[in-house]
């Protein structure tokens, strides 16, 4: 399909539709009913949503109006309909996590990113589809979402439903979760922006865990602006989570100067180049000769060989996963589907000594990273080695040790150092399919990536295009 500008509704973009919500331009209740009506007309195709939650949406909408009208503005994103990813639970509403086991719980609490993005007036119109557990694949009885830019492309893993519904206009912002790239895949795939906050910048509390030390749950949304303001709302120390870091949290809209002047952005020319598609390439480059246009210094840098925290990115995962779901694998290993079943059986098979060898590895290559950050601000890599798969190249995935080491190149490296990264469109391959790069910051420092998104984002309109559904 290709790509459209437009400045319907339900393409405005999140800040911009919570100011004229907040300036009594635009009615909640009338802007949620809209959104409402589109998931309506077209979700049956995409599958976006696991679970709509429109009767508690138009309540959300009519107090938030009622609020506005007294005077009373909780900040950017009140009265703004947006999405949550299933894992995170929202009170009452079925959290399935993209399992058939957990079909039927409903959690009795909200999530501590739901609750404040509650308690900041946001209408959470429902739940978005995922992949099983959070995990690679779908479910086998759950029918994946829909890339709208094309039904043959993939449309991410696995916070598939958070991108797709961002995509087509089925919220103004959503939360997913990034354990290898699922923040990343989804955003890359479907064309919108997305922020990976620092591991602990962000409550896990309330949301099912794929793998404790690797999750990272952030915003999804159609510009860098749009998801630092979610993120300055979900994010900060929480009591319930005590491995959430008692940091302050910026106001991540402050101080955005459209230009990145004292800003050193490096890259390893050689290792985001080797093995990456033409797309992928003319991208990343693009991306950075606009940052030099804005004012960046670019200067070449060695990365630490990721091949060895790659590899161990599965086993640590099937570990972490595996006591995540003790309770119920391999009790009920007929319930899971075969992907995450092979993740838990990797996990299970791995011995203490595998573990620590695993750790160590680990450790060594966040200190070589952090030392990166030493000589620069940010580093640019692609999302991805090969730009927007088909289905049909991604279902070879567990057969092709190429294609996987290429999915997970230039992702899963930064969810084994906890590092926080923003993933911007910056083109479209000739299947039509959208093209992502990322930058990559310093740990706790977000407002960094904010900067870089919104300068690029500023004089680019790729985060503008959308897809003629």
């Amino acid at each position: 399909m290709n790509a459209m500008a437009t400045t319907d509704l339900h393409y405005l973009g999140l800040v911009e539709v919570g100011q004229q919500i907040q300036r009594k331009k635009l009615s909640p209740v009338e802007v949620t009913k809209a959104v409402l009506e589109r998931i309506g007309q077209l979700d049956g195709k995409l599958k976006s949503y696991a679970h709509v939650m429109a009767d508690a949406a138009l309540a959300a909408a009519a107090a938030a109006e009622k609020e506005i009208a007294s005077g009373k503005i909780k900040g950017p994103l009140h009265g703004v309909p947006i999405a949550i990813k299933d894992l995170c639970w929202v009170k009452s509403a079925p959290a399935a996590h993209g399992m058939t086991i957990h079909r039927d719980f409903r959690p009795s609490e909200d999530a501590t990113v739901v609750a404040r993005l509650k308690d900041a007036g946001a209408v959470i119109l429902g739940k978005l589809q995922q992949t099983e557990g959070a995990y690679a694949d779908h479910h086998p009885q759950i029918d994946p979402p829909k890339n709208p830019w094309n039904a043959d492309l993939w449309s991410g893993a696995s916070s598939s439903g958070s991108g797709v519904a961002t995509a087509a206009g089925l919220c103004f912002g959503s939360l997913g979760t990034d354990t290898g790239g699922s923040i990343r895949f989804p955003s890359a795939a479907n064309g919108i922006t997305g922020l990976k906050p620092t591991w602990g910048r962000v409550s896990r509390y309330g949301a099912f865990e794929l793998a404790a030390t690797l999750d990272h749950i952030g915003p999804m949304a159609r510009s860098a602006v749009d998801c630092g303001a979610m993120l300055s709302v979900v994010a900060g120390q929480d009591p319930k989570d005590t491995t959430s870091v008692p940091l302050p949290v910026p106001d991540y809209l402050a101080g955005l100067s459209g230009d990145l002047r004292g800003v050193t952005i490096g890259v390893d020319r050689r290792w985001t180049s080797e093995g990456t598609d033409e797309a992928a390439s003319k991208v990343l480059a693009e991306g950075l000769r606009v940052a030099a246009d804005l004012g960046a210094k670019i200067r070449d840098i060695t990365f630490p060989d990721p091949k060895a925290v790659i590899e161990d990115w599965f086993p640590l995962c099937g570990i972490e996963v595996a006591v995540a779901h003790e309770a119920t694998y391999p009790a009920r290993k007929d319930e899971y589907g075969p992907a995450l079943a092979g993740l838990l059986d990797l996990g299970r098979q791995q011995s203490g000594m595998d573990y620590q060898k695993i750790v160590l590895r680990r450790e060594a290559f966040r200190g070589a990273v952090r030392l990166l950050f030493e000589t620069v601000d940010l580093i640019a890599v692609p999302a991805q080695a090969f730009a927007a798969p088909t289905l049909a190249k991604m279902a070879a995935l567990g057969e092709d040790a190429s294609l996987i080491a290429g999915l997970l190149r230039f992702t899963c490296p930064f969810d084994m150092t906890g590092s926080p990264t923003v993933t911007l469109p910056g083109g479209f391959a000739a299947n039509g399919g959208p093209v992502a790069f990322q930058f990559v910051g310093r740990h706790f420092e977000e407002a960094s990536l904010v900067r870089a998104g919104d300068a690029f984002q500023r004089v680019t309109d790729w985060h503008k295009r959308h897809p003629g559904i």
